[in-house]
């Protein structure tokens, strides 16, 4: 990471805390793609450095960081292991966004903060097979019935991203009574919940995103926590800028390996390294430019959103620089192979790993055509 991005000494330290272990998650990262199983040993030693705090205010006993030293710390990981960047990610999100917007009541949040305190992990259990990206508005099948004491769930959650380590899920259901969806807090070891090891990809094969089975399971009152009412959504959500922030760590690691690549390569046929070739120089020339370009934009995003002032002027930058960002990532990735050449499809070359995970962002939310659309039509009403 270049020292132009680093800016205060928190996020130097953090830099300087994942440096120490980096053999660690790059020797892990190997294992969980060829084996599809889940980094735990990276997502430990991360929640050992504090890591499920960082987005949590410093009121409620969190670090109190924003979404710039956010997207500087998990492109930093991604670069080492993208699998445990992406799924822990989503706790860093859903927390930052927790918070940020109060979107349970006061008593919830305070209560909820002597667990985060802790150090946990959680994700939102939203997608279904029926519904497709729960971005697009689909109602879940999953439903919640009140009873005399509770509540009663039942339903099956896709893409339960990180589900191995997940110490909380944060379940959407349908509410018949108030014909509405609500979010409930579910705690991994609650009876009625199992994970069905679903997750059979090519990419991203260590985040096990498996299916979460929820049958009868039985709630207290209390574990709605997003009632049906709450003006949830409303306004932009500047935490899911760690979504493209793993892909450009894919695309750095692309980047590095490429250029090492290039300065050490010289096949017999040439009297100098390949990376004195002018077309080679091209292409790494090109890496570069993408590199620069997407980096200004997430990061520029992240300091306007982290800016109180400027905060409500943003329209739909979140989205252009998720956009931006995994696009030019899939471009850097496929022009890093180009350097290498052939020996990039080798099954023991980190290229192929990278090239099969980084086309996965253009699944992650939000996607390519509803940000397009989104720009056509602020533009029109504008």
């Amino acid at each position: 990471m270049k020292n132009l991005y680093i800016r205060t000494d928190e996020q130097a330290q953090w830099m300087e805390q994942i440096e120490k272990h980096k053999e660690e998650f790059l020797s892990e990262a190997q294992i969980a793609d060829k084996q599809a199983i889940f980094p735990k040993k990276g997502a430990a030693i991360l929640k050992k450095l504090g890591y499920p705090l960082i987005t949590v205010p410093k009121k409620y006993g969190g670090q109190g960081l924003g979404t710039y030293d956010m997207v500087l710390i998990q492109e930093t990981i991604a670069a080492l292991d993208e699998n445990l960047s992406l799924s822990l990610g989503w706790t860093l999100g859903v927390l930052g966004e927790l918070y940020e917007k109060n979107l349970w009541e006061k008593e919830k949040l305070e209560t909820f903060a002597e667990k985060t305190n802790k150090g946990i992990y959680i994700n939102r259990a939203v997608s279904e097979a029926i519904t497709g990206s729960p971005t697009r508005g689909g109602r879940p099948g999953t439903q919640a019935v009140r009873t005399e004491t509770g509540w009663i769930l039942n339903g099956r959650k896709t893409f339960t991203t990180a589900s191995p380590v997940l110490d909380y899920y944060l379940v959407s259901a349908w509410i018949e009574e108030f014909k509405k969806v609500g979010f409930f807090l579910i705690p991994h070891h609650q009876q009625g919940l199992s994970l069905e090891n679903t997750w059979n990809v090519m990419a991203m094969r260590g985040t096990r995103s498996d299916d979460l089975v929820l049958t009868d399971v039985k709630l207290q009152e209390e574990a709605l926590v997003e009632l049906p009412n709450h003006p949830r959504g409303k306004g932009i959500n500047g935490w899911l800028l760690h979504i493209p922030a793993n892909y450009l760590g894919i695309a750095q690691a692309a980047r590095d390996y490429a250029l090492h690549f290039a300065s050490t390569y010289q096949p017999n046929s040439i009297q100098t390294v390949i990376a004195e070739l002018p077309n080679v120089q091209h292409l790494l020339g090109e890496i570069e430019l993408e590199l620069e370009k997407a980096r200004l934009v997430l990061y520029g995003v992240a300091a306007a959103y982290d800016d109180k002032n400027r905060r409500p002027l943003l329209t739909n930058e979140i989205s252009v620089a998720k956009h931006t960002v995994t696009n030019a990532a899939i471009n850097i990735v496929d022009k890093a192979m180009r350097v290498v050449g052939a020996k990039s499809l080798q099954l023991s070359n980190p290229l192929q790993r990278y090239y099969r995970n980084v086309r996965a962002g253009l699944h992650n939310p939000p996607m390519d055509d509803m940000t397009i659309q989104k720009l056509a039509i602020t533009a029109l009403q504008e």
